[in-house]
């Protein structure tokens, strides 16, 4: 038999030039990967039923990084933004607890810097149904009524008494204070000064906050004493300090002026300070310091000068006198409460409610979502603590009605709400499974009148404020 050697070489040489041609290929294809252009995307989220941005959404993303899965979280406003590669299919799925999943795909392509993806969201029926509205027991009971004052403000105090700020025509104008038992008023007095509302301390202690200062009070059994503070002070050194247990004092560096602080606890024993949780509005401190961007050379130059001379960015010079002056400024809201040697701090910027120990240590934290959809639901950014209980209620308000939910502070949701007999209501407060509020009837002539409603719970007593009044001397 004869081989034809050349033919064999041919063939050889063929499979080679094929093989070397695909490798080529190969080479380039792979370089060409590594050069590949890149694109923004945002995609935005919204209720399909109301049409509202929904914050806190988890984006999974496939394509984008090779074998993996990037995740994101839309910001308040509903958009998350990302860079990917094109050209490039990408498999998006979106998932939050209140909304049914979805998912999109999408081919990116170069035609432009930036991709918009609109995604709605439908909700799950079954939770919008799951509090119950409960009507207080009995009709209000009228606490306080005259003919000549007013109720501006009030306080109970620790032993059910009460200390009412009222005014005869205007507060403005003058105002009194009364220490009210329930049947008659034990003492009065004018506030030498332009009263603007009472407040409590950090231990309870009730403080009457004038234009110019601020007043402690000094409850005896049938009088009450006042002790001038300079108002400087009490807003730097007393009012930022949130609670106390023990040795421990909670406070913040609060400011109403910047979207973002911080919880600390100080142990009085070894004047140790140490970090609790950062609370920041995310959304809010981007147009914040963007305020800076948009502001003219002379404003500029001032905050320059500025942080030169404190150290403080010039983004949060512009921001704090400007941009806080504008509608889209909403100050940071995330309250701390202390209940039976536990430390509750309601993250609504994370939808997050965080326990901590009476040290200040982080034990868990549940998911919160009573705040969204305040349109709808009538959330009005307040959380009352019932200081005999401890329990804790969040305020609604729909169509001038305002309802109390009860906040299970173990699952973080709202058992039950009940809804309050008149509409229009001030001031409220809840005090030993009581609620108390100020109101006067629509076009009427009656003066305020300090009212109570008995909520249809019988919670017993909790560990909540340490610390007694100061008393003066019959």
């Amino acid at each position: 038999m004869r081989v034809d050697f050349s033919r064999f070489v041919h063939l050889q040489r063929n499979a080679l030039m094929k093989f070397l041609s695909l490798f080529l290929f190969s080479f380039l294809f792979t370089s060409n990967l590594h050069a590949q252009d890149s694109l923004v995307v945002c995609v935005n989220v919204t209720d399909d039923e109301r049409g509202e941005p929904i914050q806190n959404v988890t984006i999974q993303i496939n394509g984008l990084i090779q074998g993996e899965q990037a995740i994101f979280r839309t910001y308040m406003n509903g958009v998350s933004c990302f860079t990917a590669p094109v050209p490039a299919t990408l498999t998006l799925y979106f998932s939050h607890p209140l909304f049914n999943p979805a998912s999109a795909t999408k081919k990116l392509t170069k035609s432009a810097d930036t991709l918009q993806i609109s995604v709605k969201m439908n909700p799950i029926r079954d939770q919008l149904i799951d509090e119950v509205v409960v009507k207080a027991p009995g009709v209000p009971d009228t606490v306080f009524e005259s003919a000549r004052l007013s109720v501006a403000d009030f306080e109970v105090l620790k032993d059910g008494r009460m200390v009412l700020l009222t005014y005869p025509k205007n507060l403005k104008q003058g105002s009194e204070l009364l220490l009210y038992d329930g049947l008659s008023i034990l003492n009065s007095f004018r506030v030498p000064g332009r009263a603007e509302e009472l407040t409590r301390d950090y231990r309870g202690n009730a403080h009457v906050v004038c234009q110019d200062n601020v007043f402690g009070l000094m409850v005896s059994e049938k009088q009450v004493g006042v002790a001038s503070l300079e108002k400087a002070y009490f807003l730097k050194y007393v009012a930022p300090i949130v609670d106390t247990v023990h040795s421990k004092m909670f406070f913040s560096n609060y400011s109403d002026v910047y979207p973002a602080f911080t919880y600390f606890s100080f142990d009085q024993y070894d004047s140790t300070y140490s970090k609790i949780i950062d609370v920041q509005d995310d959304l809010m401190m981007e147009l914040y310091r963007s305020e800076y961007k948009w502001a003219d050379v002379r404003t500029k130059l001032w905050a320059k000068e500025k942080e030169n001379a404190t150290g403080i960015d010039a983004e949060v010079w512009v921001g704090a006198n400007y941009f806080t002056q504008s509608l889209y400024y909403k100050e940071v809201y995330a309250p701390l409460f202390y209940r039976n040697d536990s430390v509750f701090v309601f993250d609504y910027y994370k939808d997050l409610l965080f326990h901590f120990d009476a040290q200040g240590n982080r034990l868990d934290s549940v998911a919160i979502y009573h705040h969204y959809q305040p349109k709808s639901t009538g959330w009005q950014r307040q959380l009352i603590q019932d200081r005999v209980t401890g329990q804790v209620y969040a305020l609604y308000d729909r169509a001038g009605y305002t309802y109390l939910g009860l906040v299970d502070l173990t699952s973080g949701q709202i058992t039950e709400k009940v809804k309050l007999e008149f509409r229009y209501i001030d001031k409220v407060q809840v005090y030993n499974n009581h609620v108390y509020y100020v109101y006067r009837p629509f076009e009427s002539v009656q003066k305020r009148f300090l009212y109570k409603e008995r909520l249809p719970y019988d919670f017993g007593t909790s560990l909540v404020l340490e610390g007694d009044a100061p008393t003066i001397e019959d």
